[in-house]
């Protein structure tokens, strides 16, 4: 008998969370909270993305030496992902640092933009680029050894 009330208490529990997901929250003295949410209705679809709006896209970047500083170290690769809205995410490994930072368009310019990236031991690099479409564009990068490069965004298409 009492293997039927625990199932019937695990069976009830499971009906009621069927419905619902937990999500752990930390409460400002440190504790966890668990919310429940309740989850949409069965048979729910996501809403399209808005009309005319373009997916982001990861587009290779390559670096090419412009001074002696850069000679050194050779082409250099890394990838910008441009989210379609003005700003993307740059990512590019030099001499053993992976610098993060970000592209953004340039106020009134259409194509023109600057991309900034920095490594957590210090390493900063600056950029100036155009792009002749959302998908390729070229510009110039400066890191903060001297290293300058001639920088190439996108494919051969």
């Amino acid at each position: 008998m009492r293997g039927f009330v625990g199932l019937g208490i695990a069976l009830s529990a499971s009906a009621v969370l069927t419905a619902c997901y937990v999500v752990p929250e930390r409460s400002p003295d440190g504790a966890v909270i668990y919310q429940h949410y309740p989850l949409p209705p069965v048979g729910t679809v996501a809403p399209p993305a808005a009309a005319g709006r373009v997916a982001p896209a990861t587009l290779p970047v390559r670096l090419y030496p412009a001074n002696d500083v850069a000679t050194r170290t050779g082409v250099v690769t890394g990838s910008v992902t441009n989210m379609m809205t003005g700003k993307g995410v740059f990512n590019v490994s030099y001499q053993g640092e992976v610098l993060t930072g970000e592209a953004t368009r340039v106020s009134n310019e259409e194509r023109r933009g600057v991309a900034s990236a920095f490594s957590p031991q210090g390493l900063f690099m600056s950029c100036e680029y155009q792009m002749n479409t959302p998908y390729q564009g070229a510009g110039t990068c400066t890191f903060s050894n001297g290293a300058a490069y001639q920088m190439h965004i996108g494919g051969t298409q």
